[in-house]
């Protein structure tokens, strides 16, 4: 009765491991142009120039940084756009995956020799050159990101996959980021030393580093191209309708528990990436061993492999608010390390520990996937999209934010061109602790004060959420479609009504809806029929298309070609169980025909979690619906067998 698991084919796994390689250099070439540029702008770009024109480029520089990084979040929906809109013989995202790490690549490598020593002798011009370069630099890094994350839908088959596209990519990109830190000094001074005989970090060594990460870049590119294939028949059509900044910060301020999760993350975010952008800075200027920073790196891969998988098991018996505070609490405590035992070699790598124990992202990614219901039942919102690039954005904003605030402490601490940890006085380490660990302290202790009081979209609030808006659906009282759906021209009987035939979507006996004994002990609410399963698969009634999924995963709606709009609720009790045992082979707006796999479910688990395995479909406009023939409780069918005509206006 447990859904059917397939065997690996070894394209699949080419493509897996293909797409995973894909983001260890892309990641790692982000962490380059995003951390290591700023560290490389302040350290070495400009030595050999007077302090204060070095120091004013470095300001522009870095404003430059935070300004496109912002206006990124404007045109990313237009690039996105661009990606959607391309046609080739090689799909829509691999030739902008390609052409976008070549150009970024080139262009960066240029940023890497200081425009080829032009700021020594025109540093106006140079100031101009950096503009444009930058620019076409982050647009081409853009399509190539936009590529990479948007291919996930295409290349895989259901939601179990693009999970597993998803995990695979993510975990890559933590080797891709904390490998850097691990390589950063020895790679640059190892460089700068054969170049100079010196054991710093200078301008050679810093393009050589760049120029190794660019090559892995561009290796993983290749992969990402030759390994994976595009499935043009998933890629549904709505999925060119990109989410804008406006929509978000309107979905935002619609739903308070988007609103004050987002800012709880934000204030997280701020001062995790603004201490890990100075760390570096800590081990060279206060702590004087630039040589110990790859125990940074370590230190972070260690702890990200164990948090990740940890997670869901931790929250099986914490609720995820205690995590979120825990984290920040843990933080907490690695701020106060780093202040006052930073000289103790062992507590320095356990306040390293202590930073990176967060749930902070995953916390916030469910908190925010569960507001998604809040809304529709408050407010008749979804806008699944529009949530789910909340935390994504946040994410560059802070990064944003955390490229001013690192040039910024590093011309004000003193922490620029050749300056080394012995031309450090207590009022530029001072300058330097207030701005690096102080404001981030409280930056994590208002987060705390944030979640605790006004974040109430708790796990069992949620399961509460999502039987009311079941209810609400069931008795028509709810918005249904997340989508407008275009109506199709019908069969209307005399009297100008519609039907429609639906067929079975899983095999199994007819059973009436009173038969169905709800999680409230009352009998399954609304107009419609039940399924007692035979099999732990769902196929499509009609032709039509999906408007929406629950977070659960256990129910989703469907609107037919004609209109009609219906609820395929799998199992009773199911939204307790959090998606697991769940399996979509569809996206949200996608257009279906009739016949077609929609999802797979364990009955097993179902059942022995103590739920009803029962699948039950009812209709979310009850009023529009004057007749139901054909319905027999009691009769076996197989999926795709009539059930019922339905008549409706």
């Amino acid at each position: 009765m447990a859904a059917t698991s397939h065997k690996l084919t070894g394209k699949q796994i080419a493509s897996r491991a293909s797409f995973c390689f894909g983001n260890v250099g892309h990641s790692a070439f982000y962490g380059v142009m995003s951390t290591y540029f700023i560290i490389f702008v302040t350290g070495g770009m400009f030595n050999g120039l007077p302090k204060s024109v070095a120091n004013r480029l470095i300001g522009l520089i870095t404003g430059l940084i935070v300004g496109v990084r912002i206006l990124e979040l404007l045109i990313d929906p237009l690039l996105g756009n661009i990606v959607d809109n391309t046609k080739s013989r090689w799909g829509k995202f691999k030739p902008w995956i390609m052409a976008g790490n070549i150009v970024s690549i080139i262009l960066l490598l240029i940023l890497f020799t200081g425009i080829f020593g032009l700021a020594k002798v025109n540093w106006v011009l140079f100031a101009v050159l950096f503009v444009i370069i930058f620019i076409t630099f982050d647009i081409f890094y853009s399509l190539s990101d936009v590529s990479y994350w948007g291919m996930v839908p295409a290349i895989s088959e259901d939601s179990q996959e693009r999970g597993i596209y998803t995990s695979l990519g993510a975990f890559a990109g933590t080797i891709g980021w904390n490998g850097l830190t691990i390589i950063v000094v020895p790679t640059v001074t190892y460089f700068t030393f054969l170049a100079t005989g010196k054991h710093n970090e200078g301008p050679v060594g810093w393009f050589a580093f760049a120029a190794i990460v660019s090559a892995v870049a561009l290796l993983s590119a290749i992969a990402v191209c030759l390994g994976t294939k595009e499935k043009h028949n998933i890629i549904r059509k709505s999925a060119q309708d990109k989410t804008t900044i406006g929509q978000v910060f309107s979905a935002i301020f619609h739903n308070d528990q988007i609103l004050w999760p987002s800012l709880a993350y934000l204030l997280y975010s701020c001062a995790y990436v603004i201490t890990n952008g100075v760390l570096f800075y800590l081990y060279k200027f206060v702590i004087g061993k630039p040589g110990q920073f790859w125990i940074v790196g370590v230190i972070a891969t260690i702890i990200g492999f164990c948090t990740s998988p940890l997670f869901p098991i931790l929250n099986k018996f914490i609720p995820r608010k205690w995590l979120f505070i825990g984290g920040q609490i843990s933080m907490g405590l690695a701020y106060v390390i780093f202040i006052f035992f930073r000289s103790n070699v062992f507590m320095m790598d356990l306040g390293l520990v202590l930073f990176n124990i967060n749930f902070a992202q995953l916390v916030t990614v469910l908190t925010l996937t569960d507001a998604i219901e809040y809304g529709q039942l408050h407010n008749g919102q979804r806008n699944e999209a529009v949530v789910l690039a909340v935390r994504p954005m946040i994410d560059k904003l802070t990064g944003a934010i955390s490229n001013g605030l690192v040039g910024y402490i590093a011309i004000a601490a003193g922490m620029t061109g050749s300056a080394t940890a012995a031309d450090m006085t207590a009022h530029d380490i001072h300058t330097f602790d207030s701005m690096a660990f102080y404001i981030p302290l409280v930056f994590a202790m208002l987060s705390i004060l944030v979640f605790a009081w006004k974040v109430t979209l708790s796990e069992k609030k949620h399961a509460v959420i999502v039987e009311e808006l079941k209810d609400k659906l069931a008795n028509g009282n709810a918005e249904s479609t997340a989508n407008a759906t275009v109506e199709m021209p019908a069969e209307k009987t005399e009297d100008g009504a519609k039907t429609e035939t639906i067929a079975a979507p899983v095999s199994g006996k007819v059973m009436a809806m009173k038969k169905v004994i709800d999680a409230d002990g009352q009998p399954f609410p609304g107009t419609g029929f039940a399924i007692k399963p035979s099999e732990g698969k769902i196929y499509a009634p009609f032709d039509g298309q999906i408007n929406f999924t629950f977070g659960t995963r256990h129910a989703f709606g469907i609107t037919s070609d004609q209109g009609l709009g219906m609820v395929i609720h799998i199992g009773v009790g199911t939204v307790n169980m959090r998606g697991e045992g769940f399996n979509a082979h569809y996206t949200d707006g996608e257009e279906v025909k009739a016949g077609q796999l929609l999802f797979d479910f364990d009955r097993d688990q179902i059942l022995n979690a103590g739920y009803q395995d029962v699948v039950v479909t009812f209709f979310t406009e009850p009023k529009r619906i004057s007749a139901m023939k054909g319905l027999e409780p009691g009769k076996q069918v197989s999926h795709g067998d009539s059930v019922v005509d339905v008549e409706f206006k």
